[in-house]
Formats: C-alpha cells, sequence, structure tokens
C-alpha cells in the first residue's frame, strides 16, 4: 500500500514538473497535439500506479520521451511557421463583417447553435454588431464587435475609429508573403516600415502587424 502510494506521488511529480517545463501557454489552452499528449500521458501514468508488478520506470521513460518530443516540436513551432501551420492549422474568420461565412464553418465542422453559444458566452447577441469572429486554433471563438460596439466607447460617448483585423506581416524576422498581398502592399512598402521606425533590417523585426485603415504596429527584436 504504502509503495503504491509513493509511486504514484513519484509520478504525479514527474508528470507536474514536465508539464511545467513545457510553459505557460501549453498548461492553458491545449492544441491538438498538446491533446494528444494529455491523453497518451494520462494513460501512461496510470499502468505503473495500479499494477505493482510493472517497474516504475516503465512509466517514467515512455511520459518523459514524450515531454522530450513536445517540447522539441514546441521549438520547432517557434522557428518555422509551415511546421506551426502543419502542427496547429490555421485561425478561421468565420464571422466576418457582420455576416457568417459558411464555408469557414463547413470547413470546421462548426453549427450555427455552436456559434451563437460561443458569442452569447461572451455577451453578444447580434451577429450584426460583430465585426469578426475568428475561431482559433484551440477552438475558442475570438469575438471583436465594430468600434461603436465597445462598451467603453457606448459608455462615454466616445467618437471611435474603425481599425478592422491587424495581419500579421513580418513573424519573428520572416515576411508572410500571403498576408502581404492580402493587404495590397508589396515588398518595396516593406523595405521602409523597418527604416522608418530605426531599424534598417526586417531580420531585426519581431513583429509588424497591418490593420485595415492602413496602421502599422511595429516590434523590434529583443536588443536591437
Amino acid at each position: 500500500m504504502v509503495i503504491a502510494f509513493l509511486r504514484t506521488i513519484i509520478l504525479y511529480l514527474f508528470i507536474i514538473v514536465g508539464i511545467r517545463l513545457m510553459g505557460k501557454r501549453q498548461v492553458g489552452e491545449l492544441e491538438p497535439s498538446e491533446l494528444v499528449l494529455s491523453l497518451l500521458i494520462a494513460d501512461l501514468a496510470s499502468v505503473p500506479m495500479q499494477d505493482l508488478g510493472i517497474p516504475l520506470h516503465a512509466g517514467v521513460v515512455p511520459i518523459l520521451a514524450l515531454l522530450s518530443l513536445t517540447m522539441i516540436l514546441s521549438v520547432l513551432t517557434m522557428k518555422s511557421i509551415r511546421f506551426r501551420t502543419l502542427m496547429c492549422g490555421r485561425p478561421s474568420i468565420v464571422v466576418r463583417d457582420g455576416k457568417v461565412d459558411q464555408g469557414e464553418m463547413r470547413r470546421n465542422r462548426l453549427t450555427v447553435d455552436e456559434l451563437l453559444e460561443e458569442l452569447r458566452g461572451q455577451g453578444y447577441t447580434d451577429l450584426a454588431g460583430v465585426k469578426y469572429g475568428i475561431l482559433e486554433t484551440n477552438g475558442r471563438l475570438s469575438v471583436l464587435p465594430y468600434a461603436e460596439q465597445r462598451p467603453a466607447t457606448q459608455q462615454l460617448g466616445l467618437e471611435s475609429r474603425e481599425t478592422g483585423l491587424p495581419v500579421v506581416i513580418i513573424s519573428d524576422g520572416r515576411i508572410l508573403q500571403d498576408n502581404l498581398k492580402r493587404r495590397g502592399l508589396d515588398l518595396s512598402w516593406l523595405d521602409k516600415q523597418p527604416a522608418e521606425h530605426g531599424d534598417p533590417d526586417f531580420r531585426d523585426v519581431f513583429l509588424l502587424t497591418v490593420d485595415e485603415a492602413g496602421g502599422v504596429y511595429f516590434v523590434p527584436r529583443e536588443g536591437k
């Protein structure tokens, strides 16, 4: 009985340490690969907990291998945009300018009832007041209302400016050509941006986004 208790505690602490090493994002929100990892770890840990005839390392070694593989994949997703897309997918815009994109909903197997339930959960009952509804890669729906529908604007009577959805143009020093074309911009425009913000090389740019109003958000790499 004591041995079973100690084995359970050891495995429990081992898994907690491993999950903590993966970072806070993995703890708070599960991507598909992380959900699979959680299910596999739970299954692997339960066997040596229940069967004292199985050596403890028979559970620890495969769990350690899975955690190591996950950390390697996390590094690859940070370094490669294509690999990140392959592993995590892309966010889908299911509501645009108050209108439901039925094709995107079919692609993501999202029903109207599920969409409305998500909107109600965030305090929105009228689709016409939603500028963008974005189904994130973790399955959550992000809602961006029209500027005049935002609570602070309504309460204070402030004049609002609609900027639209920002699109990432440079991510960690890499240019996203498709997003650049989607905004109707070209490389000659992009070449001027780092210099205008005091950074002459786009490889030293950590993040650059452009919204629908042409507003630029610029973040250089740390130390640059």
